[in-house]
């Protein structure tokens, strides 16, 4: 099934407002942040990994000093296709295995495989591989594949606001999705290839929504603070998406901070 149609229509998109061209509304008053935000961090990595796959934790362990850092935004899905091994991923969802499952489309590859890091949405590389990732992060950087929209995220006492930039004479289209992550969690395994060790995982992806559409100019959304505090973390992925429904560049992301 095909990104697009996939990806759950928000519940909180009918809350969510979106002014089009440069002129934006006025700030609003009061908006505050945890720390600074970084609207246009080096990369997004999105690590495809499962409990059960003992080639997983050097990806994890690596992955975990990638979401501490403020200027990588490092997404972990959990995959439910090694749970034949023996062990059910505790964090895995049908909705993450597709998700790779659509990357594959997109790269033009035949097979899935764990851990699998893909990067700014562009290419994949083995997510136990620190050279790998880094130098897959520095090179479209360099060639200009990085985050090409700035994402500024704020927010009021009700509301989280985010404003994307314009991407000048870039792409003209692409979603607004948020993705919403679990907070670090110690899992103990009991079976399959992992057995017995106790691991922690960081920013697991619980739930992936599309929130709205991006049109290649400087644009607001709105989205109750509500929905926000209620999950674990939030990201926001400005990704751009093939005419056959299957992910593309990722252009821009940020963090959404809870109060």
């Amino acid at each position: 099934m095909a990104f697009r149609g996939r990806l759950r229509l928000a519940a909180v998109a009918l809350a969510l407002t979106a002014l089009g061209g440069v002129a934006l509304a006025a700030e609003p008053e009061k908006a505050a942040t945890d720390k600074p935000q970084i609207d246009r961090p080096l990369g997004v990595v999105e690590l495809f990994t499962s409990q059960g796959c003992s080639s997983c934790p050097p990806a994890d362990e690596l992955f975990a000093e990638l979401a501490g850092k403020d200027d990588i935004v490092a997404l972990a899905y959990h995959v439910n296709y090694w749970d034949y091994l023996g062990w059910q991923d505790t964090l895995s969802t049908k909705e993450n295995t597709e998700r790779q499952y659509d990357y594959m489309r997109a790269f033009g590859s035949r097979s899935v495989y764990t851990p699998q890091a893909v990067i700014n949405g562009r290419s994949h590389v083995n997510g136990a591989s620190r050279k790998d990732v880094d130098g897959a992060l520095a090179r479209m950087d360099r060639t200009g594949e990085g985050m090409r929209v700035a994402i500024k995220v704020s927010r009021t006492s009700d509301r989280v606001i985010i404003d994307a930039g314009d991407a000048g004479n870039g792409p003209a289209d692409a979603h607004v999705v948020i993705v919403y992550f679990d907070p670090p969690q110690m899992v103990k395994i009991g079976q399959g290839e992992n057995s017995g060790r106790s691991l922690t995982y960081w920013n697991a992806v619980s739930d992936i929504q599309t929130a709205g559409m991006w049109h290649g100019k400087a644009q607001r959304y709105e989205l109750p603070m509500t929905e926000i505090a209620k999950k674990g973390g939030c990201a926001v992925l400005l990704q751009s998406v093939g005419k056959d429904g299957m992910p593309g560049p990722i252009l821009g992301a940020a963090f959404i901070h809870k109060p």
